[in-house]
């Protein structure tokens, strides 16, 4: 964050707020983390702070300090629209286009107070009074790290803070293995360590805590792996009768694509999985080294990221959507052989 922004930031929190954090539709560790993390700060400084999600967050999570103070705008919309319609000031985080809240969309754009931006995505749009935006930072609890630093306030990180950074940091680098994790990424993790992160048991409670549904759905997912080796790719289908078959919660489909990028040769792998309430098929793409996800999704399946990770959607059939994209693989099969 730059001197500018924080200037501007420190003469916001100077005063009380009526303050929201809002991560994005189908919130994971990072948007979780961060906005948790901000708001304990927040709070820390005096301020009214409360985290609006557009709707709920994986099981896994919820072990989260204050998580069980947010609101979920889709089960109650009357408390949520009138916390957004109060605010002063709005926090968006983890993401950069307001089209990300899904059906919250409408109410942010109508809402009147002042938008800070905190994300790590590429192609960030203009509707924040102040924009943090870094696509090389490994995560968004690292910048939510910097931006405290920025405004000389690490003093009052605490361990509720730290357990919460440190998570979404842990899971958006894959535990430290992706390329976005830096010298000052393990830098930061280590001050959050010694104010009360307690990393092992952050681990188990994300990575070694699993549901039987969880644990079917990555047998069937892993049983639909289809590889492709003259194109070092490999991809997962997930049918909506199997998902309901295998008794399927929010959160059990979470990592099961970086299975494709354990084998060796593969450098592109992509899981598929049909939502049939949104009518869409939802689409996770991942890469090792410099084959770009995010301009492939872009390209391709209306989405974005990162280089390495990146989201997209297909509003064909799952059949289709899989046709589709095995036909494209011809178009970057250079790419794909580099």
């Amino acid at each position: 964050m730059n001197i500018e922004d924080s200037k501007v930031v420190q003469s916001l929190l100077s005063s009380p707020q009526k303050i929201v954090i809002i991560p994005h539709k189908n919130p994971d560790g990072d948007a979780i983390g961060s906005t948790l993390g901000l708001m304990h700060y927040l709070k820390n400084r005096g301020q009214d702070a409360v985290v609006i999600a557009p709707n709920d967050f994986p099981k896994f999570l919820k072990w989260m300090p204050g998580q069980e103070e947010i609101i979920i705008f889709e089960n109650d919309k009357d408390f949520a629209q009138k916390h957004i319609t109060e605010a002063s000031l709005i926090f968006t985080l983890d993401f950069n286009h307001l089209s990300r809240v899904g059906f919250m969309q409408e109410s942010l754009e109508a809402a009147d107070g002042t938008f800070i931006m905190i994300d790590h995505h590429q192609a960030p749009s203009d509707y924040a009074k102040v924009t943090y935006s870094d696509v090389h930072m490994s995560s968004t609890c690292e910048m939510v790290y910097n931006f405290i630093e920025a405004i000389e306030d690490t003093s009052k990180i605490t361990a509720d803070i730290a357990n919460c950074l440190y998570t979404g940091i842990m899971t958006d680098t894959g535990s430290f293995k992706y390329s976005s994790t830096t010298s000052r990424t393990h830098r930061v993790v280590a001050d959050l360590i010694d104010k009360g992160a307690e990393n092992m048991a952050i681990h188990n409670k994300v990575f070694d805590t699993n549901s039987p549904s969880r644990l079917h759905i990555l047998g069937c997912a892993l049983k639909n792996m289809v590889i492709l080796e003259d194109y070092n790719t490999a991809y997962i289908t997930l049918s909506q009768e199997e998902l309901d078959e295998n008794g399927f919660k929010k959160g059990d489909t979470e990592g099961i694509v970086n299975y494709g990028l354990t084998l060796d040769n593969i450098i592109f792998a992509v899981i598929f999985i049909e939502n049939k309430d949104e009518g869409i098929i939802k689409i996770s793409f991942r890469s090792q080294g410099n084959f770009s996800v995010n301009e492939f999704a872009r390209a391709n399946f209306e989405g974005g990221g990162h280089d390495n990770a990146a989201g997209g959607k297909s509003d064909i059939s799952l059949q289709e959507t899989t046709d589709k994209f095995v036909g494209l693989l011809d178009k970057y099969k250079d790419q794909l052989k580099g």
